[in-house]
């Protein structure tokens, strides 16, 4: 599994912004346009899709599929973008995949970033247009944030942009703190409510290990979706990492079992998941890590690290997919390491 990288990212390119489901250009419009003026202030150039200037939206998505399809697909062969960020997530990212230009794809390797959601759109441009993809940060919940852009999120972010004077291998760190606070920009006076954050206690090894394999960075609730269609990963000797948003004890084991029962546990490498923004334990008389190992079983062949950083809290780690990484997991009495031995982009 060896997809196309895309050319790294330097500072006057053009960044093209998609809508691919819910509009929070136009929801959340003034977080929005903080996003867009924070890429502006790192140097780059914007070109909003056609359906993300216009800020019109159809209730729970952007525009028609097509309409959303004819937007990615021009602002990609836009000679002048070199790299697509998505507004947000959403619920319907997927319903574009037939109409996209993978011939082209195939062809023009560029950035595109985005996550939650985006995890259909990830699927199939690594599955049908072969392109190394950026599970990474969007316009509105990460670059919008205020009163700035996570130091964290950035550093990484532009780290895998290849922005930075950095030659793998290197270890991808924790943060030392994050927030897993909901902040709602909807509501007037938004921009002045102070972040909480915690102590990041680091990550957490439920079943010791040490592994190297191409990582997959996934929203499990998106994946499951396209579970029997063409799009379904080749997971065998992947790392496999997954997050939620908002996700609660009973989802997390309806999900997990269906990978169980597709057959995922027995193909992969190693087992990383992500903070969620919400985790309702449904009044469960036991641990995330107990249910963990009653589904995979104490058994399993793989490490599995949980509390990783890379989803819906702040900051996030962004992920390139494919990209050959170690996860070492060996010794259950100190923190697990991450270490990546390739880029996502050509330098």
């Amino acid at each position: 599994m060896k997809f196309n990288k895309p050319p790294a990212l330097k500072k006057g390119d053009s960044i093209g912004i998609f809508t691919p489901s819910w509009p929070a250009n136009c929801i959340l419009h003034e977080k929005y346009l903080l996003g867009v003026d924070a890429l502006r202030g790192m140097g780059f150039e914007v070109t909003e899709g056609t359906l993300t200037r216009k800020f019109t939206g159809q209730g729970y998505r952007a525009g028609s599929i097509r309409e959303r399809a004819a937007e990615f697909n021009e602002l990609y062969t836009n000679p002048d973008v070199k790299c697509l960020i998505s507004t947000i997530g959403g619920e319907c990212s997927g319903s574009m995949i037939p109409y996209l230009d993978y011939d082209f794809i195939k062809k023009h390797p560029k950035i595109v970033c985005g996550y939650s959601d985006v995890t259909a759109l990830h699927l199939a441009l690594n599955t049908l247009g072969n392109l190394t993809t950026f599970y990474g940060p969007s316009v509105v919940s990460s670059f919008g944030e205020s009163p700035s852009v996570p130091e964290y999120t950035l550093a990484s972010w532009l780290m895998q942009m290849g922005m930075k004077a950095l030659q793998p291998p290197f270890s991808i760190i924790a943060p030392a703190h994050y927030s897993n606070e909901f902040i709602d920009a909807r509501k007037s006076g938004w921009k002045q409510q102070h972040r909480t954050f915690k102590i990041n206690a680091g990550w957490k090894i439920v079943k010791s290990g040490k592994v190297k394999g191409p990582v997959r960075a996934l929203n499990l609730s998106t994946l499951c979706s396209l579970a029997g269609t063409p799009l379904w990963p080749q997971l065998q000797g992947n790392i496999l990492l997954l997050e939620q948003m908002n996700t609660s004890f009973a989802l997390e084991e309806r999900l997990l079992n269906q990978l169980k029962l597709i057959g995922v546990f027995d193909l992969i490498a190693g087992l990383i998941i992500s903070k969620p923004e919400k985790m309702d334990r449904n009044n469960a008389p036991f641990t995330y890590e107990e249910l963990l190992l009653e589904l995979i079983g104490s058994s399993a062949s793989f490490p599995i690290i949980i509390n990783f950083d890379c989803g819906h809290t702040v900051p996030m780690l962004t992920i390139p997919q494919g990209v050959l990484i170690e996860m070492d997991a060996s010794d259950k009495h100190r923190v697990p390491t991450v270490v990546q031995y390739e880029l996502g982009v050509l330098k």
